[in-house]
């Protein structure tokens, strides 16, 4: 199971890259296993206008093919403001932003745990763990004996 949703992790992160590649907005990934039986993760874009729309959809198209995954279906209803890419595991969904306020996808997927866009695209480092002060005077009281022990071995 692990290794399946790594799988659909590096394609969510190829069509994040593509979509970014093209200045897709609002760049949004949801990561719905637990609420969804049919696919892992959801991509959510927003294009300014429908030639936008299609210059990203094609842009997608290009990078799921040389990546050789398939395409299992695609909706892509003129004039509607909203292209549904499936590729089975990850649904992308391209909106113009009429469209994406109209049907709201974050709200009616509000339970699921959303993804660092910045994270996938390798722009953000992973934060650090907060260190509490309990650890900092723990680590600092385990320093302080460690220099007594050697100055204790380095006098004798």
């Amino acid at each position: 199971m692990k290794g399946k949703k790594q799988n659909s992790l590096q394609l969510v992160k190829l069509c994040c890259r593509a979509l970014d590649e093209k200045k897709a907005g609002d760049l949004r990934v949801l990561d719905v296993s637990a609420q969804s039986s049919i696919t892992d993760f959801l991509v959510l874009a927003t294009g300014t206008s429908e030639p936008h729309l299609r210059a990203l959809r094609v842009e997608l198209e290009k990078a799921i093919d040389l990546s050789q995954n398939r395409i299992l279906g695609m909706e892509t209803a003129h004039e509607s403001g909203w292209i549904v890419v499936d590729i089975f595991d990850v649904m992308v969904h391209i909106f113009t932003a009429d469209s994406r306020a109209k049907y709201g996808l974050e709200n009616l997927w509000k339970d699921a745990v959303e993804v660092s866009v910045p994270m996938l695209l390798g722009i953000e480092k992973p934060r650090k763990r907060a260190v509490t002060k309990k650890k900092t005077k723990a680590v600092a009281k385990k320093a302080v004996k460690k220099a007594t022990k050697k100055r204790k071995k380095t006098s004798k």
